[in-house]
């Protein structure tokens, strides 16, 4: 027998209560009658006390009852070792895609059934199951959360010996394989396949345009990867898109589809640019603007500066052109600003990376100058060698963005490359698609998949598998029992009349 949590045995302390009860009697003295008290000296007063165990029978009940109590919140299990000659192996099919795992390999898990392989659930535990009356339930579904597969099978290895084959069956869907391929010494046969519903598609955003249609990005998940498509919706009755008003908004949803509908994004996006000396750099920049705006089709409000007292508040996106600091006021009310960073100037000989913001990485932007960086923050373009360009940080609700460089030929290439307009789409679009797991439908290859294949040195050593059963609901029942005859007996001692 084992203990899943034996730090309730610390519990058992309590037993010093019903023996401290038991053992700790005080008697009252005894009066004796005499005929006169003239002649007998006055002496203090002295109580007779006893060390002695009464009601012997009450006292083993009470120590009986914590102690099994202490056991009961130990969580006892009996674990033993079960035969190779019933158990086969094992056939695992997850929770989440029972049916269709098993519709897939139906011959193959049959014929495994028949020749002595157990059923256990691919997940947390690998509980046994009668295969035969989970399929023929007609109200069972699968509707079990996905497990992260590669972590199963770093447990499975903890639980049956290398001797037992295994044969697993799942889905092969990249969002059921998370962190590093596990290494194994488990006798795994592992085979996969790709799910009836491997093309999804949702609505990652809409909005209004400058013309005041509606344009709808939507994303398409297939398993060989993810990517977006744009439309505008048109009252011509030709798309599968509904538009409808909920609450006073008008959302957006697909005809005929369970999905929760997208509400449209009426808003424009404000972008000011202000500058001082630098407005060279501002024409670059707002005209990088002006094509990014032009592309996406969004309704947004472009307005150049050369006073920060004229700036609005509550623009989206403020670039700050100056060598001055940006008043509090407007770090407050902008919730993105874009600004030059001070510092000493150093001549340099690098390149600027900007990631998949790039259309060619091979073409390298130059880049001349640039202000070191000194504090570290999330890097969003780096040089070639790793140094910030453009970093950002948040600052209460503000997103600020440090440009250690300048919008100028003297400085880099950037304004001259085809991958401005890009970088800057990339910029104040950051992170706007966020896809939901359940449309995310990549797929692993099948060796993609497989762990890798070690001679297990640690883990189970017997050649049997290993079975827990749990004996907490027979302490739970010898606790119960023991405290309603402890109360029985308890209620006779208290009404057994004592002699006078």
């Amino acid at each position: 027998m084992q203990f899943l949590s034996p730090i309730w045995f610390f519990a058992l302390a309590a037993l010093s209560i019903p023996i401290v009860i038991h053992l700790w009697n005080i008697k009252p003295g005894k009066t004796l009658k005499v005929g006169s008290i003239s002649l007998i000296s006055e002496a203090s007063k002295t109580n007779r006390r006893s060390f002695k165990l009464v009601d012997i029978l009450l006292f083993i009940l009470r120590c009986l009852l914590l102690g099994l109590l202490a056991f009961f919140l130990a969580a006892p299990v009996w674990q033993h070792l079960r035969s190779t000659e019933k158990v086969k192996g094992w056939v695992l099919l997850p929770k989440e895609n029972l049916k269709e795992s098993y519709q897939k390999f139906k011959p193959a898990i049959d014929s495994l059934t028949r020749a002595g392989y157990e059923f256990h659930y691919f997940e947390s535990g690998f509980a046994k199951g009668d295969l035969t009356k989970i399929l023929a339930d007609t109200n069972h579904r699968d509707t079990a959360p996905a497990n992260n597969y590669w972590g199963l099978v770093k447990q499975l290895n903890n639980k049956v010996s290398s001797a037992l084959p295994v044969y697993v069956f799942t889905p092969n869907g990249s969002n059921h394989f998370n962190g590093a391929k596990p290494a194994t010494g488990l006798n795994l046969h592992w085979q996969t396949y790709t799910t009836a519903d491997s093309v999804s598609k949702w609505i990652a955003t809409a909005s209004f345009t400058a013309n005041n249609t509606i344009k709808v990005t939507q994303g398409n998940g297939n398993p060989a990867g993810t990517y977006y498509t744009e439309q505008f919706i048109k009252d011509d009755g030709n798309q599968d898109i509904d538009v409808k008003v909920q609450n006073g908004l008008p959302v957006v949803s697909f005809k005929n589809s369970e999905h929760a509908a997208v509400q449209v994004d009426t808003s424009t996006l404000r972008i000011a640019i202000y500058t001082d000396k630098y407005a060279l750099d501002a024409g670059y920049l707002k005209a990088a603007l002006s094509a990014v705006v032009n592309f996406t089709g969004r309704k947004a409000s472009i307005r150049q500066y050369n006073n920060p007292a004229q700036i609005p508040g509550g623009q989206e996106w403020l670039f700050w052109l100056s060598d001055e600091p940006v008043s509090s006021d407007l770090l407050n009310s902008s919730k993105n600003i874009f600004k030059y960073e001070n510092g000493k100037v150093a001549s340099t000989a690098s390149w600027i990376d900007a990631g998949d913001a790039l259309f060619n990485a091979n073409k390298k932007i130059a880049l001349n100058k640039l202000i070191a960086s000194v504090d570290k923050n999330e890097p969003v373009w780096n040089d070639g060698f790793g140094t910030p360009v453009l970093d950002k940080k948040t600052q209460k609700k503000t997103n600020i963005y440090r440009f250690y460089t300048r919008f100028n030929p003297n400085w880099n290439d950037l304004v001259w490359s085809d991958d401005f307009p890009k970088m800057i789409l990339k910029l104040i679009n950051y992170n706007s698609y966020q896809q939901p797991e359940k449309f995310d439908k990549r797929i692993l290859t099948n060796q993609q998949i497989q762990p890798i294949q070690i001679k297990q040195t640690t883990g189970v050593a017997s050649t049997n598998p290993a079975e827990q059963v749990d004996l907490s609901k027979y302490f739970w029942l010898l606790v119960v029992a023991l405290f309603i005859a402890e109360r029985i007996l308890s209620h006779k001692t208290k009404t057994i009349p004592t002699n006078g």
